[in-house]
C-alpha cells in the first residue's frame, strides 16, 4: 500500500501478521489468521505509530485522510457499511484482554463517517476506564498506542462467541460456543440470551461431538446494521422458537475455532473467538487468548500451585516437540498415567489434564500426580518426587489416618485383582499390537483421500486404545515403590542403592536385550576383516552390508536385528526422527565401538552386585521379610520389563504409521502446500486432515509450518526452565543446583557400585564414538537409542533422570554405577576429567580443580 511521505503506510493482514507493535492486538491476531488460511474478511490496520504521532485529536492528518480515501475507492468500499475496531497495542494478550475497555463503531460508511470512528476510537485509548483498567495490570500510559482494524460489516445472520477450551470449567477437552441472531454486539456486551453448545474432542481420534446444549429464552433480541449504527430489536417468533445453530453447523463451527486456536498456538490453543454467519459461511472476525481459565484440579489442590517438571520427561522428550508431537502426546499422557488409576476405580478428575507444553517441551503436571498417588494409594509426595527426579517442590497433603487407609483398600485390592491377568498376558498383548504394526506396514498406501483419513483416524483410535500397553508404560513404578519401602524398613537411608543392585541382571528388558544381541552383532561382525574394515571407514556407505552375500552371517544377524528393532531410532519419540531401518548409521557405528567387548564381562558385573546386595540383605532382615522382598523384587523387574517393552511397541506401531504420514507429505508438497515432505509432522493431527481434504489453502499449510519450524529453532536455542510454578501467572523456578560438598556432587543414586575413570561429555547420542570402553558416560538425559553406550560405559552421571527414568532402568540393568539427577553437572565436569561414581551413595567426586 503506499502512503503519502510522514505517514507509515496502512496495513493489509500479510504485514499485519508480522507487526504486533504496530497491527495492535487485533489486528495482529487477525493478520496471522488470514495468514494461515482462516477465513477473515478482508481488511487493513491503520498503524499505532499514526496515533502515536498525533498531538491532537481535533482532525485526522490530511495526508491520512488521503490514505483512507485512496484504499476505500481501491477496495469499493465507499458504499459498504465496515466495521471499525479497536486494536491497543496491549489488548488481547495472554494477560490482558481490554474487552470492552476499547471502543469499537459498526456500519460507518463514506470517508467522513470513518474519520470520525477513527478518531473516536484513538480517543477510547484515554478514557478513565482504560487508564484504570491499564494501571490495574501494570501498563504505563506511555506505553499506550492504538491500532485501527477497518473491516466490512458482514451481513450477519448469526454471530456469537466461542471458546477454543471452556474457561469456566478449565476442560481444555471442550469447545463452548455462544449463538446469537443477528450481529453479536449485544451477546459480547451481556445484553441478550443466546444458545449454547458445548462439544467434547474424542481423546482417541480426536473427532467432535455435541456433548449438550441449551436453547437461550425466547424472548432474545437481534442486533441490526442500521443507518448510523446498529438497532436491536425483538427476535421474530420462528427463529426465537428454534436453536440459532443446527447441529451439524456447530460441529462444523467447533472444527474451525479448533483450527484457530491450533493454528495461532499449538502449545496452548485457547482462544475466545468471534464468529459470524453469514448464510452460506462461517468467518471469524476476532480472536484473542483467553485470560481467566479455570483451574481443573482437585479440591484439595485448589489452593496450592500447580507444579510442571521435566523430571522424567527430559529421558522421553528432551527436544522441543513438534505439533504432531504434542497433538499426540497431549493425550497419550493422561491416557498413560489414568490407566492404573482405572484398574483400581480411583474416581479421576474429569478432564484432568497431566501433561503441558512450556517452552516447546514436555512438562508433567507433579501435582496431580502426587495427589492421585497421595489421595488413592497412600504414596507420599516425596517418593513421587524422587521418582520424577527430586527437585520440584512437593503439595501439602492431609495427615495419614486410619480412616484413610481404610478408604484405600478397595482400591489396592480391585488394582491387584483387575491388573493380574493384564500382567500376565502383558507379552502377548505386546505380540498383538507389533503384529499389527506389520500389518499396516505391509499394507498399501489408501488410494484416495477419503480412504487415507479413515485409516488415519482408525490407527490413531488404535494406538491411543492399548489398554493393556497404557498400564504396562503408565504403572512401572507401583512394584518398585514398594521394594523400596520395604528396603527403608531394614536398610535405611540405603533403600535406593539396594534396590539398584537386586534389580541387577534379571530377565531382561526388550531394551537389554537389544544391547545383548548388538554386542553379539559386533562378535559376529569382528570374524569377519571385510566387515571390520567397512565399519570403520571414515567415509562409510551405511548400505554395504546388503552387498554381501545373502548367505553371509553378518548380513543375517543385521537384518535381523533390524527386523526386530528397526523401528527403534534416535529420539524415537519424535515423528520427525527417522527410525533404524531407515538410517541405520547409528547402529554401525555402534557395532563399530562394540568390536572386542564381551557380553560375559556385563554378565559377571551383574552376578557380582546382586549376590553382594543379598548378602546384606539376608544379614539385615529376617526371613518372613525377605520372602515379601523377593516378591517385590520379582515384581519390579517384571513391572520395569513391561515399561520398556509397552514404550518399544508404541515406537513400533508409530513406526508402521510414517510411511503413509510421508506419502501424504509428498501429495501436499506437489500441491504446493509443504516445502518438505517431511514437514508434515509439523501439523497437529486435525490439521493433517483438513489439509488432506483441501480445507485449509496450501498457502496457509505452508505459512503454518514455516513460522513452526523457525519457533522450534528457537526453542532450540533457549531451553526452558526444568520447574515451572502456577498460581496465577506461570513463574519459572530458578534453576536446581546440586547439592556439593567441596567437589563431590549428590545426586539420585540408581545403579550400584563404585567406578572411577575418565569422563566422557556426551550431550548427543550421535556423539557416542567418542566414548571409550570403561569410561565414565556423563549425559544429559538418555533415551533407548543410548542403550549401546551403556554397555562401554564404566559408570553414568545424567544431569537430569529419577529413579523410573530410561537411564535408571537400563542401568540397574547392566549393574553399572550411576548418579542421576545432577543439575549443572555437563558445566562443571571437562572432557577428559577423572572423576568417581559411586552409585551407592549417589556421590560424583570431581578433580580438584586447579586456578
Amino acid at each position: 500500500m503506499n502512503a503519502p511521505a510522514s505517514i507509515m503506510p496502512l496495513l493489509d493482514w500479510e504485514a499485519a501478521a508480522v507487526q504486533r507493535e504496530e497491527a495492535g492486538g487485533k489486528g495482529w491476531q487477525l493478520g496471522k489468521l488470514a495468514r494461515y488460511g482462516l477465513p477473515v474478511p478482508d481488511g487493513f490496520v491503520i498503524p499505532a505509530s499514526v496515533c502515536r504521532a498525533m498531538q491532537s485529536l481535533d482532525h485526522l492528518p490530511d495526508g491520512l485522510v488521503a490514505q483512507l480515501e485512496g484504499e476505500l475507492a481501491r477496495r469499493g468500499w465507499h458504499d459498504t457499511p465496515l466495521a471499525v475496531r479497536s486494536s491497543a497495542t496491549m489488548e488481547d494478550s495472554e494477560q490482558a484482554s481490554f474487552a470492552g475497555i476499547h471502543l469499537s463503531r459498526l456500519n460507518v460508511t463514506g470517508i467522513d463517517a470513518l474519520a470520525d470512528a477513527v478518531r473516536e476510537v484513538w480517543a477510547s485509548l484515554w478514557t478513565p476506564q482504560a487508564a484504570a483498567y491499564r494501571a490495574r495490570f501494570g501498563i504505563a500510559d506511555s506505553e499506550a498506542a492504538m491500532a485501527v482494524v477497518v473491516m466490512p460489516l458482514l451481513p450477519a445472520k448469526a454471530a456469537g462467541i466461542a471458546f477454543s477450551c471452556d474457561p469456566r470449567s478449565g476442560r481444555d477437552d471442550h469447545i463452548l460456543i455462544h449463538a446469537h441472531w443477528g450481529l453479536g454486539e449485544s451477546l459480547v456486551a451481556g445484553e441478550a440470551d443466546g444458545d449454547e453448545y458445548r462439544l467434547q474432542e474424542d481423546l482417541l481420534d480426536t473427532r467432535l461431538s455435541l456433548l449438550d446444549k441449551r436453547i437461550g429464552s425466547k424472548a432474545r433480541k437481534t442486533v441490526l446494521r442500521s443507518e448510523g449504527g446498529t438497532l436491536t430489536v425483538e427476535t421474530p417468533g420462528t427463529e426465537a422458537a428454534r436453536q440459532v445453530l443446527d447441529d451439524a453447523q456447530a460441529l462444523a463451527l467447533g472444527e474451525l475455532v479448533r483450527d484457530a486456536a491450533s493454528a495461532l498456538d499449538f502449545g496452548r490453543p485457547f482462544y475466545d473467538i468471534e464468529w459470524v454467519w453469514d448464510g452460506e459461511r462461517f468467518w471469524l472476525v476476532q480472536a484473542r487468548p483467553v485470560t481467566a481459565m479455570a483451574r481443573n484440579t482437585y479440591p484439595a489442590l485448589a489452593n496450592q500451585p500447580t507444579i510442571w517438571s521435566t523430571g522424567n520427561t527430559r529421558d522421553v522428550m528432551p527436544l522441543p516437540m513438534s505439533a504432531l508431537d504434542w497433538s499426540g502426546v497431549r493425550r497419550l499422557v493422561n491416557e498413560l498415567l489414568e490407566a492404573g488409576y482405572r484398574h483400581a476405580g480411583y474416581p479421576l478428575l474429569p478432564g484432568g489434564q497431566r501433561a503441558g507444553m512450556h517452552h516447546g517441551r514436555l512438562y508433567l503436571n507433579l501435582s496431580l500426580l502426587m495427589w492421585e498417588a497421595w489421595d488413592g494409594f497412600g504414596v507420599a509426595p516425596k517418593i513421587i518426587n524422587e521418582m520424577a527426579g527430586g527437585y520440584q517442590p512437593e503439595i501439602s497433603v492431609p495427615p495419614n489416618r486410619l480412616r484413610d487407609r481404610l478408604r484405600r483398600l478397595p482400591y489396592f485390592i480391585r488394582y491387584a485383582k483387575s491388573t493380574g491377568p493384564v500382567r500376565k498376558h502383558a507379552v502377548e498383548a505386546a505380540a498383538k499390537a507389533r503384529a499389527l504394526a506389520a500389518e499396516w506396514k505391509r499394507a498399501p498406501v489408501p488410494a484416495n483421500i477419503p480412504e487415507f483419513i479413515d485409516t488415519l483416524l482408525t490407527r490413531t483410535r488404535i494406538v491411543r486404545a492399548q489398554k493393556e500397553l497404557g498400564l504396562m508404560q503408565g504403572s512401572g513404578g507401583a512394584s518398585l515403590s514398594m521394594l523400596i519401602e520395604a528396603l527403608e524398613k531394614h536398610l535405611p537411608g540405603e533403600a535406593y542403592t539396594m534396590a539398584a543392585a537386586l534389580l541387577a541382571g534379571g530377565e531382561p528388558s526388550v531394551t537389554a536385550q537389544q544391547g545383548y544381541d548388538l554386542m553379539a552383532l559386533a562378535e559376529t561382525a569382528a570374524r569377519f576383516p571385510e566387515v571390520r574394515a567397512w565399519l570403520t571407514q571414515p567415509q562409510r556407505d551405511d548400505n554395504w552390508w546388503r552387498k554381501l552375500d545373502g548367505s553371509h552371517p553378518f548380513r543375517q544377524a543385521f537384518a535381523a536385528f533390524l527386523d526386530t528393532y528397526g523401528h527403534r531410532g534416535v529420539y524415537e519419540s519424535y515423528w520427525r526422527h527417522p527410525r533404524w531401518h531407515e538410517a541405520p548409521g547409528y547402529l554401525l557405528d555402534n557395532i563399530a565401538g562394540l568390536l572386542g567387548t564381551r557380553v560375559s564381562e556385563v554378565r559377571a558385573r551383574q552376578a557380582q552386585a546382586r549376590e553382594q546386595a543379598w548378602r546384606k540383605v539376608r544379614a539385615a532382615m529376617p526371613w518372613r521379610a525377605r520372602l515379601a522382598l523377593k516378591f517385590f523384587v520379582e515384581s519390579a523387574i517384571r513391572d520395569s520389563n513391561q515399561r520398556e517393552l509397552a514404550r518399544s511397541t508404541y515406537s513400533a506401531m508409530s513406526d508402521a504409521m510414517r510411511p503413509s504420514l510421508l506419502h501424504l507429505g509428498r501429495d501436499l508438497a506437489a500441491r504446493g502446500a509443504l516445502a518438505r515432505p517431511e514437514h508434515i509432522f509439523e501439523l497437529t493431527l486435525p490439521e493433517i486432515v483438513l489439509a488432506a481434504q483441501g480445507r485449509i489453502p496450501p498457502a496457509g499449510v505452508a505459512r503454518r509450518t514455516a513460522d513452526r519450524l523457525a519457533q522450534r529453532a528457537y526453542w532450540e536455542s533457549a531451553p526452558g526452565p526444568d520447574v515451572i510454578q502456577v498460581d496465577g501467572p506461570a513463574v519459572a523456578l530458578a534453576p536446581a543446583t546440586a547439592t556439593k560438598s567441596g567437589n563431590v556432587r549428590i545426586g539420585v543414586a540408581v545403579g550400584a557400585g563404585v567406578a572411577r575413570g575418565v569422563a566422557r561429555v556426551i550431550r548427543h547420542p550421535d556423539e557416542g564414538t567418542r566414548l571409550g570402553q570403561g569410561e565414565i558416560l556423563v549425559a544429559p538425559s538418555t533415551d533407548p537409542a543410548w542403550t549401546p553406550l551403556f554397555l562401554k560405559a564404566g559408570g553414568l552421571v545424567m544431569e537430569t533422570g529419577g529413579y523410573l527414568s530410561h537411564g535408571a532402568i537400563v542401568a540397574r540393568e547392566f549393574a553399572i554405577p550411576a548418579v542421576v539427577n545432577i543439575p549443572g553437572i555437563l558445566s562443571e565436569i571437562r572432557d577428559g576429567d577423572v572423576i568417581e561414581v559411586d552409585g551407592s551413595s549417589g556421590r560424583v567426586t570431581l578433580p580438584d580443580q586447579g586456578p
